[in-house]
């Protein structure tokens, strides 16, 4: 995944704060309870989104349906082996014409085997080229999500959408669909059979079994809602954990663990409540299955004995009815499991194309301005933004950056600075005016042109689990070793990376031993591989001590020589330096200057820098 691609795992400057257990709203995903919106759109939406693996499935069913097909003829053979076992008691048993019969068995079953170890062969593969198929799209997807997206939904719930949906979808496909072919098929044929073995027999089967087909219908008309709910719940339950411990230290210091706890209680419960019902309901299935299959071989026993006193039948047709019913009754029971399966995949299927069809950035395949490079003059003109429309948060901004500008943003919190930064970035659209590089309009560049004329070092840092030199590279082409170590040097990381046992190559893991400070300073050096023309600095020193500061501070100097520079700053004397201050408040600029005329104005930047002053005294 490149660096123009701002991912679920990046730094999201906006993102609404949540409590350490509201687990995150559900954001486009299913509420837990909710009914399925439309079973038969979702089972059709799956259905066309397979379209390229129809061919194979069909295959896969045919195979299926032959096997079935095979089974279901055994029993026919069963008849005649008993019927003549039963007249050779007192003439003497036909061995031959038993063994070819038995042959004949063998083969039939011998070719069900075969033909169902192909269609699962065949099911198996197709499953986990869909998921695969699925997994690859659902990643692209979340690339190409604005991420005003991301702001009002969990992390958490999207990524369940990615693990748990996607694998109840492809355990689904996998068992349930051929399953679902060869219960048919077993049914439908066990049916003709009996009924052209004898019809008398065939509907004392079939009262017997009436009462299973009731049972299981009501089952599954109470057992839908649950399903659905369970894969509400599961998504809850994933983005609470997700942002509970990923601010676990900040759980501990506030004493959050008893609130956290207790949502986490209360979501689990009703994930559990909801399984258990679930569960329940499709454990039912196979005692009542067995309920029916028995009271089917009493009835066949009972009625047969009378036909077979009344000379009607013979034995061999009571034996061929008992495996009848077994087969009639067994495919019940796997109809009723792998239409609860089909719930479940139903419910989870919304989820998946519930995301797929949130609306995605623009497309910018037509776009044909490109900047290769820039000289780093940046111009805002009558800019306005807000994350909501009816709240602006800037306000008619301009300003102008000369190439190889210091610009520093500071002011309270909330003021606007980041949503500058974001919005120089293109991470949002602006509501109107326009931002220009050298004079080109960024609306007119795609956002990967836009992100490869820029370098970011952000407050929160990222490192992914690999090695330190991978960690500076990261989407950097053609780096040698020789520009990592003076990259290190230049930040002054290199003596501290010589101390590691395996030096450049250490696995950066959760194992991993670094200061706030180290890490930001792998970050530095990861912005002077990249080598862009501009660069944005987001409050990069405002976790770290005064000493670290410093180290950082000197690295970041080193790395601003000759680019035009964004720094955001609560620390006013990292920025004493730059050659433009943007005073910011309420969206709006309110003075601008380098830091001796602002001061000299004793305005509302004069009052910041002295309350630091004061406070650091």
């Amino acid at each position: 995944m490149g660096k123009n691609e701002y991912t679920v795992g990046s730094h999201n400057t906006n993102a609404k704060l949540r409590g350490p257990g509201s687990g995150g709203p559900m954001g486009g995903g299913m509420r837990p309870g909710e009914k399925s919106k439309n079973f038969g759109k979702t089972v059709s939406q799956l259905l066309s989104y397979n379209k390229a693996y129809l061919p194979l499935i069909i295959l896969a069913m045919i195979l299926a349906l032959l096997g079935s097909a095979f089974n279901v003829i055994g029993p026919d053979k069963l008849s005649d082996i008993t019927n003549m076992i039963q007249q050779g008691i007192m003439t003497g048993i036909d061995l031959d014409a038993v063994q070819k019969i038995v042959l004949i068995l063998a083969l039939l079953y011998g070719l069900g085997i075969i033909f169902n170890y192909f269609q699962g062969f065949i099911m198996a593969t197709v499953t986990q080229r869909i998921t695969k198929k699925m997994r690859t799209e659902l990643s692209q997807k979340i690339n190409h999500m604005p991420l005003k997206y991301f702001d009002s939904t969990s992390y958490g719930n999207v990524l369940s959408r990615v693990t748990n949906d996607v694998d109840t979808i492809g355990q689904t496909l996998n068992s349930s669909m051929s399953a679902l072919v060869g219960s048919v098929a077993t049914f439908v044929g066990a049916l003709l059979m009996m009924i052209f073995t004898n019809w008398i027999m065939a509907l004392t089967a079939i009262a017997a079994t009436v009462i299973g087909f009731v049972l299981m219908m009501v089952i599954m008309k109470h057992s839908q809602k649950y399903f659905i709910a369970q894969q509400g719940e599961l998504g809850q339950i994933n983005g609470h954990i997700e942002e509970t411990y990923a601010g676990h230290n900040v759980v501990k210091v506030y004493n959050g663990e008893k609130e956290a706890k207790e949502v986490f209680h209360n979501i689990n419960g009703r994930l559990y409540s909801n399984a258990w019902k679930s569960q329940f309901m499709s454990g039912l299935m196979m005692p009542v299955m067995m309920f029916i299959g028995n009271l089917g071989y009493v009835a066949v026993c009972v009625v047969g004995a009378l036909l077979v006193s009344s000379n009607v039948i013979t034995i061999g047709t009571i034996v061929a009815f008992m495996v009848y019913i077994r087969l009639f009754t067994q495919p019940l029971s796997q109809l009723a499991q792998a239409a609860t399966n089909l719930q479940s995949a139903a419910a989870a299927g919304e989820r998946v194309f519930e995301f797929l069809g949130e609306k995605e950035l623009a497309d910018e395949s037509a776009k044909t301005t490109k900047l290769e490079t820039a000289k780093g003059d940046v111009e805002f003109k009558n800019v306005r933004f807000g994350y909501n429309e009816d709240r602006m948060i800037i306000k008619d901004f301009s300003m102008k950056a000369k190439a190889g500008q210091k610009i520093a943003i500071v002011g309270p919190t909330g003021a606007g600075k980041t949503t500058l930064v974001n919005l120089l970035m293109r991470f949002y659209e602006l509501n109107s005016g326009e931002i220009y590089i050298d004079g080109t309009p960024i609306s007119q560049l795609t956002r990967k042109n836009v992100h490869d004329l820029f370098c970011m070092v952000l407050q929160d840092t990222w490192l992914f689990e690999g090695t330190i030199r991978e960690n500076i590279v990261f989407s950097k082409d053609h780096v040698t070793d020789e520009e990592v170590v003076a990259a290190s040097k230049a930040v002054g990381l290199h003596s501290f990376i010589k101390t590691l046992p395996q030096g450049y190559d250490t696995v950066l893991d959760d194992k991993a031993n670094l200061s706030a400070g180290q890490k930001q300073l792998i970050t530095i050096a990861r912005a002077m591989i990249e080598n862009a023309p501009m660069l944005i600095l987001d409050e990069a020193t405002s976790s770290v001590d005064t000493r670290t500061e410093l180290l950082i501070q000197q690295a970041m100097d080193q790395l601003t020589v000759g680019k035009t520079s964004f720094v955001i700053a609560h620390r006013l004397s990292t920025i004493k330096n730059a050659d433009l201050i943007l005073v910011m408040k309420d969206g709006d600029i309110i003075e601008t200057g380098n830091h001796e005329e602002l001061l000299a104005k004793g305005g509302f930047y004069a009052e910041l820098y002295n309350s630091q002053f004061e406070n650091a005294s």
